[in-house]
């Protein structure tokens, strides 16, 4: 699998002379292949060992999402209806997303150092690491949007037109998420202390990215704005709109959202490809 230039290839001195963005583009040229390959054999390796193997992926959301929701509509008895939608299809619809960008989150922060092999016995390019690892977490989401499709069209909420919406959003949480990588694998392959700190996190955004809850309906104006800096409700509210609500993503009440979002995202992509430019040289050395 390895190539004996790819160190020569990938970290040469001229390299170092291009944006971080531009190293990332090259690094990933003529690898479609092998990037897919290893999201497989990635996939693969992680259920690797039980029965069922990657069956756990679709069974592990499943259950979680009935024990919260047996949590609220009947342990805790609360309202069975939000923003107008019966509980379970409404928190379907945002565990759906939340469970892949979980994964994302905390997968590609860990990617590096997990599969440190191909970076200190290979010089595999570090970028494609980030990539197949997401991607192979894609494809577990792309079976729960599926099951997720269905349930909704046995209910009588699907299909739509807005489901094609999905093409939009799915696509682009992936990217979202991989250019995250670029900052929190390299930072997270020097310090564990870092990837330590992004999963203690991980609790408070669960409860801050309206999976359980609209953030549409929070009544003060400023905090209801505030909240569109959180990045994964965008992609959490964007579902809602292609499978629930059928609204389009140009719908013009939602102009500040989209704007907000993609300002964050040009702002990630400029971050990510600098700190990645300047760790991937040292990071073979630390591993």
């Amino acid at each position: 699998m390895a190539e004996n230039t790819n160190s020569e290839y990938f970290y040469t001195t001229k390299g170092e002379e291009k944006s971080g963005l531009s190293i990332i583009f090259r690094e990933h040229k003529g690898q479609a292949k092998k990037i897919f390959l290893l999201s497989v054999s990635h996939l693969k390796k992680t259920y690797s060992g039980s029965l069922l193997g990657p069956l756990w992926a679709v069974i592990k959301p499943t259950f979680t999402l009935f024990i919260l929701w047996f949590a609220f509509a009947v342990g805790l008895r609360h309202s069975n209806i939000v923003a107008g939608y019966p509980r379970f299809y409404f928190m379907l619809v945002g565990y759906v997303p939340w469970f892949y960008i979980s994964e994302a989150i905390l997968g590609g922060a860990r990617s590096i150092r997990k599969n440190k092999q191909y970076v200190t016995k290979l010089s595999f390019p570090m970028s494609n690491i980030m990539t197949f690892t997401n991607l192979s977490a894609l494809y577990i989401h792309i079976l729960l949007a599926v099951l997720m499709f269905i349930v909704l069209c046995v209910r009588g909420y699907a299909p739509m037109i807005y489901n094609l919406q999905f093409f939009y959003y799915c696509p682009l949480m992936f990217l979202f998420f991989l250019i995250l990588t670029w900052t929190t694998a390299p930072m997270s392959a020097f310090s564990k202390d870092f990837e330590n700190l992004i999963s203690s996190i991980m609790t408070g955004l669960f409860w801050l990215s309206g999976i359980f809850w609209s953030t549409y309906d929070i009544e003060n104006p400023f905090i209801k704005k505030l909240m569109y800096l959180n990045p994964i409700n965008y992609f959490i509210n964007g579902y809602r709109k292609s499978f629930l609500y059928g609204i389009s993503i140009f719908d013009a009440n939602y102009t500040t959202e989209t704007v907000v979002f993609y300002a964050e995202m040009l702002l990630l992509i400029l971050m990510g490809s600098h700190y990645y430019k300047k760790l991937r040289r040292l990071i073979p050395d630390v591993l």
